[in-house]
């Protein structure tokens, strides 16, 4: 039986790296992959999903106005689905990704973020995590050495943001992993920071 797997994790986790390393793997042994991330993501350009260990692969890019179930009809027959960057489908796009697997009966594997730099899930990762048969977390840690679990959103000088839209792609030079612990309390020194003359 197919099943919709979640492989979440913070940011530098390798969430991107063990997508297509499950890419290769299904195709070493002869199988056909369709690989597809959202639109929204164009940091290493449109169609092209890459880790920052420099693995790449192209993708089929999906709008959020697109039927994913309808997407796959036209992309032909596959053996199974691999999404990069999942939290940024919509929750409808996450539950035709339901669809193909009951009524296709194909695996399908979404990665990406659960939440984001404020720890609020994403549209599309609340969703995931609500209906796949099996969620997995990637691991990483924070500097202190704890297991990192925020997104921390951070500026040019490395304070950490705490205000701003949901979704803002960056890389290593806009976000680092930390433990909530370590977030908490930099927000904190940071505003008794402001009130130091």
């Amino acid at each position: 039986m197919a099943k919709l797997y979640f492989k979440y994790g913070a940011m530098g986790s390798s969430k991107t790296a063990q997508a297509l390393i499950t890419k290769f793997n299904y195709e070493e042994l002869g199988m056909s992959v369709w690989l597809i991330k959202p639109s929204i993501d164009t940091r290493d350009g449109a169609d092209i999903i890459k880790s920052r260990i420099g693995l790449e692969e192209k993708a089929q890019i999906i709008t959020p106005e697109q039927d994913i179930v309808k997407e796959y009809r036209k992309a032909g027959k596959h053996d199974v689905i691999i999404a990069d960057e999942a939290q940024f489908f919509t929750p409808e796009q996450i539950d035709e990704l339901r669809e193909l697997v009951d009524d296709d009966n194909i695996p399908v594997l979404c990665f990406g973020l659960r939440t984001d730099f404020l720890t609020h899930f994403f549209p599309g990762a609340r969703r995931l995590m609500e209906l796949s048969d099996s969620i997995t977390e990637i691991k990483t840690v924070c500097a202190c050495g704890r297991k990192a679990t925020v997104n921390a959103r951070i500026d040019e000088s490395g304070r950490v943001i705490t205000e701003g839209d949901q979704v803002f792609l960056g890389g290593n030079d806009s976000y680092v992993a930390m433990c909530h612990k370590c977030w908490t309390k930099k927000i904190r020194e940071q505003k008794d920071q402001m009130f130091i003359f």
